[in-house]
């Protein structure tokens, strides 16, 4: 334990190493085995040192503050409490007396109830409702485009993980360069070059595009080769898609040889066989072999594609002396239910009907494809607005016209034409102008029948300056006019 030896001297003391500290004569000497003790300074605390926020100003209405007590109630009051009241009563006297306000019983209630509860709000909605915070702009996403999503299966990450069989055995791109290398192969040389490699990505119906294409490139002998190698295939024969393909492109260039037995063939051939027959015999020409199979068809009940009845309509109505043999066609289209046809087979019914006569199938195939099929395209609705001005109902193929701007249909050089024409016969002479220099500005070329009807509604109007105008531009394009307009121009000069 540390202590200290504390002497009184009364003379001057000499340095000495041992002594520490000397007060006022008092010398004080540590021991050997002491230590200097540890002194801790005196600091302010944290909170006093750095204080968060500063100090309440001080209140300079002291006098204020008594007001509740200056309020009389009915509770015993103190002698204490009893004085200060009087205290502050004589205070207030004395500021009267001074000429300062004198608070009185009603005011000193009105304050005091200030501070005794809540403040009554105005009536009304005392709920009021908050805003909704404002968007962050970096967070919002234009509208119309999809949540993104962070684990997406993308077409190339699924097929990656496929066989290669699956990428070629029904890719156009594949199969039709197939016929493009059989095309190339020299004549003495078989098919089997070609497809050996790549008979074992190949899968049933693969070559039926292939033999398709070959027959478009006029090579209906390597068709045949095709099919032919197909059938020592046993993962890829038997296969009516590749047989049907075959009997198509065969029938189509009048190689192929019938049966002995039609009607036998009729009832063993499959539908595809059967389709792939009338369509070839259709596109080669032989209408009448066509007619016989579509005949056997409708007679044994047999529901062939309506793109086979389209087609087979379209060639007759072609020639005037079988135009005849249309209407059983139509006939029995009619009477399905579930009746199934493209824009383009629908379009060319109704121009046959037109050829034909019957305007009633044309307004009741138009209106079955708008109501089933969507909006229709240029070529319906020229072919729509010829039927009426064939049938001479001008005003209604105006709503036609009407309908085409509306739904911001661009206008074709047949459209251009048929419009014309339909000004002329209403005798329109400014809208027949304006779509006259619409089409120039479309930049298409007018043709001699588009010429000649200008001349003759400027011929009806007298106008012949104008009649002079458009025959000059008629010869600078190098069209001949007609007899009959340059009689109808003499007579005008005349």
């Amino acid at each position: 334990m540390d202590s200290l030896i504390c002497s009184l001297y009364l003379y001057p003391i000499s340095e000495c190493n041992s002594a520490t500290k000397v007060s006022r004569g008092i010398l004080f000497v540590p021991r050997a085995d002491s230590r200097r003790p540890y002194r801790r300074k005196l600091e302010l605390p944290k909170n006093l040192r750095y204080p968060r926020r500063t100090k309440l100003p001080p209140d300079f209405h002291t006098g204020l503050r008594n007001v509740e007590e200056l309020v009389p109630c009915d509770a015993p009051q103190s002698d204490s409490e009893s004085s200060a009241v009087d205290y502050s009563e004589k205070g207030i006297n004395n500021d009267s007396n001074d000429g300062n306000v004198v608070w009185e019983s009603d005011e000193i209630e009105a304050i005091s109830s200030l501070f005794r509860g809540r403040v009554p709000q105005k009536p009304g909605k005392l709920n009021r409702e908050r805003p909704l915070p404002l968007p962050i702009p970096h967070k919002l996403r234009p509208l119309g485009l999809p949540t993104p999503k962070k684990h997406l299966r993308t077409d190339l990450s699924s097929s990656v993980r496929q066989p290669i069989s699956n990428h070629i055995y029904k890719n156009p791109t594949f199969l039709i360069g197939l016929a493009r290398e059989i095309k190339t192969l020299p004549l003495e040389d078989n098919v089997s070059m070609v497809l050996n490699q790549w008979a074992r990505f190949l899968r049933k119906g693969s070559l039926s595009l292939t033999v398709r294409e070959l027959g478009h490139m006029g090579l209906p002998e390597r068709a045949l080769h095709v099919f032919c190698w197909a059938q020592n295939q046993p993962h890829l024969f038997p296969d009516d898609r590749i047989l049907a393909s075959t009997v198509e492109v065969l029938a189509r260039v009048d190689e192929l040889k019938m049966p002995f037995d039609l009607d036998k063939f009729i009832d063993l051939a499959s539908q595809g066989v059967y389709e792939g027959m009338v369509r070839g015999l259709t596109k080669g020409g032989n209408l009448k072999l066509a007619w016989k199979l579509i005949s056997a068809a409708m007679d044994g009940k047999r529901m062939l594609d309506a793109g086979v009845y389209a087609k087979l309509i379209l060639e007759l109505g072609k020639n005037p002396d079988k135009r005849i043999l249309v209407m059983p066609l139509l006939e029995e289209l009619a009477k399905r239910e579930d009746l199934q046809l493209t824009q383009q087979d629908c379009t060319a019914i109704m121009k046959i009907c037109i050829k034909v006569g019957k305007f009633d199938v044309v307004e009741a195939l138009y209106n079955w494809f708008k109501k089933f099929s969507g909006v229709p395209s240029v070529v319906m609705y020229t072919t729509l607005i010829h039927s009426r001005y064939s049938e001479k109902r001008y005003r209604e193929a105006m709503d036609i016209v009407w309908e085409m701007e509306a739904s911001n249909c661009l206008f074709d050089l047949p459209a251009y034409r048929v419009v014309i024409k339909l000004f002329v016969a209403l005798n329109d002479l400014s809208r027949a102008a304006r779509y006259f220099s619409k089409l120039k500005e479309s930049g298409f070329s007018p043709t001699v029948d588009i010429y000649r009807e200008l001349i003759k509604i400027y011929v009806v109007s007298g106008r012949l300056a104008k009649c002079k105008e458009v025959c000059r531009e008629a010869e600078m394009a190098g069209l001949h006019l007609d007899k009959q307009t340059q009689l109808l121009l003499l007579q005008l000069e005349l």
